[in-house]
C-alpha cells in the first residue's frame, strides 16, 4: 500500500459518475476527491471497502447519537443498516457495481440517498482520482430537516474516511 500526501477536497460532482442523469432532481448534492498514487488499485469496489472500514471512533460516536435521535421517528439506525438482508457494503446498500464505479446507498421513509465510490483514470498529467458522490433524495419534510442538521457532520465524515484511507494506504495493484 502506497499513501498520497494530499487531504480529501470539495470538487465538483463528477460528468463521468452513472449518477449524472440524477443530479438535476437530487435535494442536495456534494463530491470529496483524492488522488490516487500510481501503485494504487483501479477497482472502486476494493477502494469502498478499504474507505469504509475501521472507521474512527469519533465516526462510531456521532452515529451512536444519530441512532438514539431517529429511533422515536422510526428511522433506519445503524445497527439495522449492519445486519440488513442482500448485497451490502459496510452499513450501505449495492446499487450498482462497476470496475470504475460502486453505487450504494439506502432508501428511507423520510430521504433516499446514493453514494458513489468512483475511480477516474490518470489523463493529461493528472494521476488517478478518487471521488465519493453523495446524492440525497427528501421524501418527506423530515428528511429535509435531517439532512438540515446531519450535513455538516456527513462532510466532516466523507473528509475523514478519505483522509484516513489515504493516511494509512491504499490497496495495490
Amino acid at each position: 500500500m502506497q499513501t498520497n500526501s494530499k487531504k480529501a477536497e470539495q470538487v465538483g460532482l463528477p460528468a463521468t459518475s452513472r449518477l449524472s442523469r440524477s443530479y438535476g432532481k437530487a435535494d442536495f448534492a456534494d463530491a470529496f476527491s483524492v488522488d490516487l498514487p500510481g501503485t494504487a488499485c483501479n477497482d472502486a469496489e476494493s477502494l469502498a471497502r478499504h474507505i469504509f472500514a475501521e472507521q474512527p471512533e469519533w465516526i462510531a460516536t456521532l452515529q451512536g447519537v444519530r441512532d438514539i435521535a431517529v429511533w422515536p421517528f422510526g428511522l433506519k439506525r445503524t445497527v439495522d443498516l449492519k445486519i440488513a438482508k442482500g448485497d451490502r457494503l459496510s452499513i450501505f446498500r449495492v446499487f450498482e457495481r462497476h470496475k470504475d464505479e460502486i453505487i450504494l446507498g439506502e432508501n428511507d421513509m423520510h430521504l433516499d440517498f446514493r453514494v458513489s465510490v468512483l475511480v477516474q483514470p490518470a489523463s493529461e498529467g493528472r494521476p488517478q482520482r478518487l471521488i465519493v458522490t453523495t446524492l440525497v433524495f427528501y421524501n418527506r419534510l423530515l428528511g429535509r430537516a435531517y439532512l438540515g442538521l446531519i450535513a455538516p457532520f456527513h462532510r466532516l465524515v466523507v473528509r475523514a474516511s478519505l483522509d484516513r484511507a489515504q493516511r494509512i494506504g491504499w490497496p495495490g495493484r
